[in-house]
């Protein structure tokens, strides 16, 4: 006889091996055609809001596991709080303006930028970002990230550009944008101003020159004859220097030595006599001064036939060169504050392409950079030159091209952040930073921040919308200018700014206080961070479904001095109040290692390589399984490692569906006063699981939800109860109580681990959700966490049976023994004798039907004064000997008892056998 038609096996069609990367754009296609995100907007409609604001990529490039790491995130808080009761919707959106795409543009398609005209190159650059929206729209959603596709936000869209306006003229009415001459980062390369947020530090091999400047008025008070010594990297701004700054407290002295009277500061002695090669020479020290006792001493420019005053400056220290500092206030923030005290000329003899203007005499023409070698000769052919050496250093560079930049003096405009610094902070101190340490890291750059300059001189991007007379040249900015531009450009796009004159984008009649009517148009663009920190004002404030503010940011940690920043900038400029209530940031993601992924380095891990090979939801689990708010690693073995976690969890699935496969939870649930005691123990942990994964969903922490499901799939279930399980479901009654009650533990089960993965493994819960009997919800995405387990819970039985388990595990070691010794086969051939001390008999006590559960034919436990046999193992609490039972073994339950017997045609088998098949033969 067939004894699988005896049996209750599971039955399922739920596949064994997931196969998720064909499967996974099938169940995507089911999404698209029922209207998923829509559907689910619907459903939550009316519920308390949540809103997480996309912080917008750039359309630049495919996506990179960074993306990856970012918005699977964002996808996991999203989906968690829609199941858990909130109108959550997600719209994504994208940074489109700015340098890489006009970089791109003239390198990849080999386009002369002023050989084509404005208006088809901004085209141009538009088309190339939208093709790379729609490229990276495709991999965002073979993520299996939820969201509004069709109608994300884009930072080029006319309604963007027109609230970006916006944003600009609220700040300009309340005097918080203006137009300097200030020292700014700028890159030659790029030819454009740069702000704070786009500098990288890198090291770089500089000159490092040590100069005099013959004193020529030392007011009566410095020797005749006297040299003030400077020293500095950047020997290129010796042709803008107008002055040196000296320590108005610091004690200075002028020395003989070498045949010069060299000055500097007493604390420097040592150090500049070693650079200049005078450690062993002959020293004199002719007198010592405080600097404001030197204040106002005039000496000769070493190069150029003008004059170069001391002054005081708190910005000078003694921790390195001589105390005395060149300053070229055209070159420098602290030189150009110094400046204007002083009232100083600022000078900056370098022209946008990095090349000396004709201000700089001989070094016309000629690359900044270049140059320092020709200055070097010159100061060492007039004799100024006291040493000349290399040094390495963190410079300044430009995150784009990756070059040096320098401060140069330019006209540009600036947002005020001293007229709101204060606001700032306050804000600052009232949003909820996770982790804790980013209120401390944004606090510091607010505090510290210079003014911040929004203007750049390129074409791809929002333009600065201010006008100028052309006869008196002043600036033109009023509410009426303003919401006129708006509304053009949220009619036609920025695009218009460039393709009309200025009278044409100005109001009718338009006349200037000096009375005239013709004017000229700003052809400086916004800063990028502009574009993207106006999002709170184009995005959250217009879009109906969203909030202003929102409840969540969620970056990248290089974004506290990016997107963080100036959102925050923005918000509080404009309506004094921070544009979000919570910050989130993650790490960077590294290689195995711990090294920043390269090409070079060939260590990349490609996120559409992993998603063909591997699947989506195995990336996802792999960014579930990470502390995400620190740097992560990630590798082919860490993401075989996660596989194998993921294989676990699916099986676990696997084997409950196919387990239920005649449960009908309406007729077969078995109520919690007739359940035995391990079922209700397994419930127990399973909603004690439950408040574990909700809590940490809700403290953004999904690492402890991937280590709190696998452990209870691999520990509680697959190690213990369902192993023991499998008599009581393959060789009962079907309908009896014993088997129905472990029906009942298995159906909560797959409730309640399908809805707690569903925001993680987004698609293998929704491919169980439709193997699943009697859902009424298209997706598991409809489902909510209200509908999890609750009454559970009994803190008595958890300590009962966290007993039981440990003394479980000292008998299994027993059995393991016996294994290798091949005293035994599988754990059911085995004959346990348990010699237990008095604590471990009362546990064991408390045990139904105990051979069940350690998975043996017989169990028997002695009194705790038995002698204890020689060969029996002695652990911890008790003693075993484990032997070969005694009897035949069950060919239907494989269980070896002494009471074995042929049954008919039915084969040997023990009398429960026996006894269930007479009843289901009847029953037929």
């Amino acid at each position: 006889m067939d004894f699988a038609k005896t049996l209750n096996l599971p039955q399922t069609d739920f596949p064994m091996r997931g196969n998720l990367p064909q499967r996974e754009p099938q169940i995507q296609e089911r999404w698209e055609q029922f209207d998923l995100y829509n559907k689910v907007q619907e459903k939550r409609r009316g519920k308390e809001k949540f809103i997480l604001h996309d912080g917008p990529p750039y359309a630049n490039g495919d996506i990179h596991l960074g993306h990856a790491l970012n918005k699977i995130i964002k996808d996991i808080i999203v989906k968690f709080k829609t199941m858990d009761g909130y109108d959550s919707p997600y719209v994504p959106g994208w940074d489109t303006h700015g340098l890489p795409i006009e970089h791109a543009i003239i390198t990849k398609k080999g386009i002369n930028r002023r050989e084509v005209s404005v208006v088809d190159f901004r085209e141009m650059c538009k088309q190339y970002a939208l093709d790379f929206i729609e490229r990276q729209k495709g991999q965002f959603k073979r993520l299996g990230v939820r969201g509004d596709w069709v109608n994300p936000y884009i930072t080029l869209k006319p309604e963007y550009e027109a609230s970006q306006i916006r944003v600009f003229g609220e700040m300009a009415k309340k005097g918080y944008i203006y137009k300097g001459l200030k020292p700014v980062y700028w890159c030659a390369s790029c030819e454009t101003a740069l702000a704070e947020a786009e500098i990288e530090y890198h090291d770089k091999t500089s000159p490092s020159v040590y100069v005099t400047f013959d004193v020529t008025d030392g007011k009566q008070v410095l020797p005749a004859g006297s040299k003030i010594v400077i020293w500095t990297t950047t020997p290129w701004t010796i042709p803008a220097n107008v002055a040196i700054a000296l320590g108005p407290d610091f004690e200075y002295e002028a020395v003989r030595a070498g045949g010069q009277i060299l000055l500097f500061a007493s604390a420097l002695r040592d150090s500049v006599l070693k650079a200049a090669g005078l450690s062993g020479a002959s020293v004199e020290q002719l007198g010592t001064w405080k600097g404001r006792e030197l204040e106002g001493v005039v000496a000769a420019h070493p190069l150029f036939d003008r004059q170069s005053v001391v002054v005081l400056g708190d910005h000078v220290t003694l921790d390195a060169g001589t105390g005395c500092v060149h300053t070229a206030p055209g070159h420098g923030m602290e030189d150009y504050e110094v400046g204007l005290k002083y009232q100083l000329p600022i000078l900056a003899p370098i022209d946008d392409q990095g090349k000396f203007t004709s201000e700089a005499g001989a070094y016309q023409g000629q690359f900044y950079l270049k140059a320092n070698q020709a200055i070097r000769n010159d100061l060492q052919a007039s004799g100024h030159l006291l040493t000349d050496q290399s040094i390495s250093h963190q410079y300044p560079h430009c995150w784009r091209c990756k070059n040096p930049v320098m401060f140069r003096a330019t006209e540009q405009w600036f947002a005020s952040i001293d007229k709101f610094r204060e606001q700032l902070l306050q804000q600052i101190a009232e949003v909820e930073w996770i982790p804790g340490w980013g209120q401390q890291r944004l606090h510091n750059m607010m505090a510290d921040r210079q003014d911040w300059c929004i203007s750049r001189q390129r074409v791809w991007g929002v333009p600065i919308p201010i006008f100028y007379c052309r006869d008196c040249n002043k600036e033109l900015i009023t509410d009426e200018t303003i919401e006129h531009v708006a509304n053009l450009f949220a009619e036609h796009g920025s695009q218009v700014w460039f393709a009309r004159e200025a009278e044409d984008l100005l109001p009718p009649n338009t006349v200037c206080s000096c009375g005239h009517t013709h004017f000229r148009k700003e052809t400086d663009i916004m800063d990028v961070w502009f574009d993207s920190g106006s999002s709170h004002a184009a995005v959250l404030a217009n879009r109906p479904e969203l909030r202003w503010p929102a409840d969540l940011y969620f970056e990248g940690s290089d974004q506290y001095r990016g997107w963080f920043n100036s959102s925050l900038s923005t918000a509080v400029a404009v309506k004094g109040q921070a544009p979000y209530r919570t910050v989130l940031s993650h790490g960077f993601v590294l290689d195995g290692e711990g090294r920043k992924m390269s090409k070079s380095l060939g260590n990349v891990v490609d996120p559409l390589k992993v998603m063909q090979q591997l699947g989506a939801d195995i990336l996802r689990l792999w960014v579930a399984s990470v502390d995400y708010r620190s740097d992560v690693r990630v590798s082919d073995a860490i993401l075989k490692q996660v596989a194998e976690v993921y294989r676990k969890i699916r099986n676990t699935f696997r084997y409950l569906l196919g387990n239920l496969f005649d449960f009908d939870a309406g007729k077969n649930l078995v109520q919690k006063l007739d359940m035995p005691e391990i079922d209700r123990y397994t419930l127990n942990k399973l909603e004690r699981v439950e408040e574990r994964c909700l809590k940490a969903y809700r403290d953004y922490e999904f690492h402890i939800v991937y280590h709190a499901v696998h452990n209870f799939c691999t520990v509680d279930l697959s190690q213990f109860y369902l192993d023991v399980l499998k008599d009581r479901l393959y060789t009962s009654l079907p309908n009896s109580t014993a088997r129905r009650s472990a029906q009942t533990v298995l159906y909560h089960t797959l409730h309640s681990l399908v809805r707690i993965m569903a925001p993680i493994l987004t698609h293998t819960a929704d491919e169980v959700w439709q193997y699943m009997q009697g859902n009424a919800y298209e997706s598991v995405q409809f489902a909510g966490y209200d509908e999890l387990l609750t009454g559970w819970k009994d803190d008595e039985l958890e300590k009962k049976w966290a007993n039981i388990l440990r003394v479980r595990d000292e008998i299994a070691k027993a059995l393991e023994t016996a294994r290798k010794d091949k005293r035994i086969g599988q754990s059911l051939e085995a004959f346990v004798e348990i010699y237990p001390d008095t604590k471990t008999f009362d546990i064991l006590q408390g045990v139904d039907q105990l051979d069940k559960v350690l998975i043996v034919s017989k169990a028997q436990v002695y009194q705790p004064d038995a002698e204890v046999p020689a060969d029996a193992a002695r652990l911890e609490g008790l003693a075993v000997r484990v032997s070969a039972a005694p009897g035949e073994k069950c060919e239907r339950c494989w269980v070896i008892l002494e009471d074995v017997h042929a049954h008919d045609e039915l084969g040997m088998l023990c009398p429960s056998c026996a006894s269930t098949l007479d009843q289901m033969e009847q029953e037929i």
